[in-house]
């Protein structure tokens, strides 16, 4: 049985259970900005031929946007001096990054059909483009969302797992927000593309669990290559790549899984958890069958909202001029 829900997820399940929501619908765009998401197609793919990492930072966008207080754009608003944002919170700070493209996405949307397409929106479209440009699987994205007023870095604090967590934690924030166990195991392929810091990973090498020894879980050779990437004491901002194939969206992430190969905590006790390990070998055997959970995860995720009142941003970093308290009463 999960233990009892802290105050602040008991809060955030009830707003997603008991508000209204804003109805979401494919072509949500067609007649008011019909060349919307071939827009931001566009400059994600003119994005990644400059940076080939900005596709795995722009995809993480929306599971770092969803899971706090709904799929609402808030972790895209800077600080303001009576508001402290998203950006700067533990899970966000030194690890997400590519928030210019989707400044260059909306500012080329305001070009063409200006106060129209949400940030919110822009998040789904290109996170599921980054995929698409990476090799992965296209869905048909719903679309309607409206920006948030305000952002909560103690809720992004909260909410948003550590690398460190282990797939029992993954298991039961998922579960929060109606999503299953294989939704869990799928989405964490999302860790296909992309490279994380030695700072997530310096603890299970020199000090798993406190126990000044390292993680037993990694393949040998592996370990290897992770202490030459990371010493101990070393610069803790380098970054190793997520599985080996870090450019392509596939399920190679899977099969390191299965090899001992995990990069992150959070993703190698995937394999070690019951629950979880026979997703895993599923998708290390089945990439069609990853593809299809990934895309099912990913719109379940997608439609996470929080029914408070929002707007259509002009600047995806901050709220339209009018004072907030003016806009919460509209």
């Amino acid at each position: 049985m999960s233990p009892p829900l802290p105050a602040f997820l008991l809060l955030i399940s009830i707003a997603f259970t008991s508000a209204s929501v804003v109805p979401l619908q494919p072509g949500f765009y067609a007649e008011t900005c019909p060349d919307a998401e071939l827009i931001v197609k566009d400059v994600m793919r003119r994005n990644m031929i400059k940076e080939p990492r900005s596709a795995a930072s722009v995809m993480r966008f929306q599971f770092h946007d969803c899971f706090v207080n709904g799929c609402d754009a808030s972790m895209l608003l800077d600080d303001t001096p009576n508001m402290l944002g998203e950006k700067l919170s533990l899970s966000n700070i030194d690890s997400l990054r590519s928030y210019e493209v989707i400044d260059e996405i909306k500012e080329e949307l305001e070009r063409v059909c200006p106060g129209t397409v949400s940030c919110a929106d822009i998040i789904i479209m290109a996170s599921r483009d980054a995929v698409v440009l990476s090799g992965g699987p296209d869905w048909e994205v719903k679309l309607g969302r409206e920006d948030s007023l305000t952002a909560s870095q103690e809720d992004a604090n909260n909410i948003m797992p550590s690398p460190r967590a282990n797939a029992s934690l993954l298991m039961d924030l998922f579960e929060r927000y109606n999503l299953s166990v294989k939704d869990m195991v799928a989405l964490s392929g999302s860790h296909s593309i992309g490279q994380a810091r030695c700072f997530s990973i310096v603890f299970r090498l020199y000090n798993q669990s406190g126990s000044g020894k390292p993680d037993p879980t990694i393949e040998p050779r592996y370990k290897e290559k992770l202490n030459r990437l990371c010493p101990l004491g070393g610069d803790e901002n380098v970054t190793g790549d997520l599985d080996a194939t870090p450019t392509m969206f596939d399920n190679r992430y899977f099969k390191d899984l299965v090899a001992g190969r995990g990069f992150l905590n959070s993703d190698q006790t995937l394999y070690t958890f019951p629950e979880t390990r026979k997703y895993v070998a599923l998708f290390s055997k089945d990439q069609r069958a990853f593809f299809n959970a990934f895309v099912e995860g990913m719109i379940k995720m997608g439609d996470l909202q929080s029914g408070r009142p929002g707007e259509i941003r002009s600047n995806c970093r901050m709220v339209n001029s009018r004072p907030v308290n003016a806009l919460l009463e509209a």
